[in-house]
């Protein structure tokens, strides 16, 4: 399902039930988006990522990138990582992710995609230092990619084309309900980026 036409309703939830998905298409235009595309490439701080499953640990092919307003840690698949300061380019993202959504964001992660073959599994951002029911902002860049849902509890599945320049936004009670995934495909063989802005909250 390609979700932009002429009038995307922004304010529309994707999802059927039990959480909010809402898509604004492209919010910024081709030509700034290329630009910015390459920018993010050459200038984050980009590390393989890693992940421990069943007490194995894996690095993985995809690169990822973790930014916020203080040093925070955060903590997912048994690793933690540390935040650097925002650079420049992604504090003017951020700014205009948060004018877009009317929402707050304190963090980025940032994850590189060399092609279609590198993938993001089923996973909800339900992580103990994320704000509860808050927004997570996806910003996309490069290669369109597929974006799949599926209910923990019905396993109904729902699957969206990501537009380079787009965003989509999950917030409510989304990760409770639902499990999202980047799927594999071996048509695609050029890089995506994806900027994910969210809240981290410090745990006493």
């Amino acid at each position: 399902m390609k979700l932009f036409n002429d009038t995307i309703d922004e304010t529309k939830n994707l999802l059927p039930k039990d959480g909010v998905v809402n898509y604004y298409g492209k919010i910024i235009p081709d030509e700034l988006a290329h630009s910015i595309f390459h920018s993010l490439l050459e200038n984050l701080d980009w590390k393989h990522d890693e992940a421990t499953v069943y007490g194995k640990h894996y690095v993985t092919k995809r690169k990822v990138a973790w930014y916020g307003d203080e040093s925070f840690e955060y903590s997912y698949s048994g690793n933690t990582k540390k935040a650097l300061p925002f650079t420049p380019g992604l504090l003017k993202l951020k700014q205009l992710v948060e004018l877009k959504t009317g929402d707050t964001y304190n963090s980025c992660l940032c994850n590189l995609y060399h092609s279609g073959e590198e993938t993001m599994g089923w996973h909800s951002d339900a992580e103990k230092d994320l704000k509860k029911h808050g927004a997570i902002a996806s910003l996309s860049f490069g290669a369109e990619r597929k974006f799949a849902f599926k209910h923990k509890q019905t396993k109904e599945k729902l699957e969206f084309l990501l537009e380079h320049g787009s965003l989509l936004v999950m917030k409510g009670n989304t990760q409770e309900h639902w499990l999202h995934r980047l799927p594999p495909t071996k048509k695609i063989k050029n890089p995506r980026i994806n900027l994910t802005f969210r809240t981290i909250v410090k745990n006493n």
